[in-house]
């Protein structure tokens, strides 16, 4: 649910599917604060340089302009649901924040 979507004017809301070994590049939101929840799969996430393991349940939140990545450690799609406040462009979401060497992705 990207902004203006659904009538939203304050959230983004996304579904982010990770596919094993892959990774969500380190990015920030200047102005947006986000929450992580882990759906299934699990990872290492930072976010301002502290690094944890995530799995089915956690839930991270992410302040404005605060740097954070998650990798896919595992043998499964890590699946995450995301939300964003104020919201942020699905295109700035997800132009380049998943490497390109994964199965499934390219650059186009």
């Amino acid at each position: 649910m990207d902004a203006g979507d659904l009538g939203s004017r304050n959230l983004t809301v996304t579904w982010l599917s990770i596919p094993a070994g892959a990774e969500q590049r380190s990015h920030v939101h200047v102005d947006a604060e986000q929450v992580y929840v882990i759906v299934r799969g699990g990872g290492r996430m930072t976010v301002a340089g502290d690094v944890e393991q995530v799995g089915v349940g956690d839930l991270v939140f992410i302040p404005p302009a605060t740097e954070h990545s998650i990798i896919n450690e595992g043998d499964e799609d890590l699946l995450i649901v995301t939300g964003a406040s104020p919201p942020v462009s699905m295109v700035e979401l997800y132009q380049e924040e998943l490497t390109s060497e994964s199965a499934g992705y390219d650059e186009d």
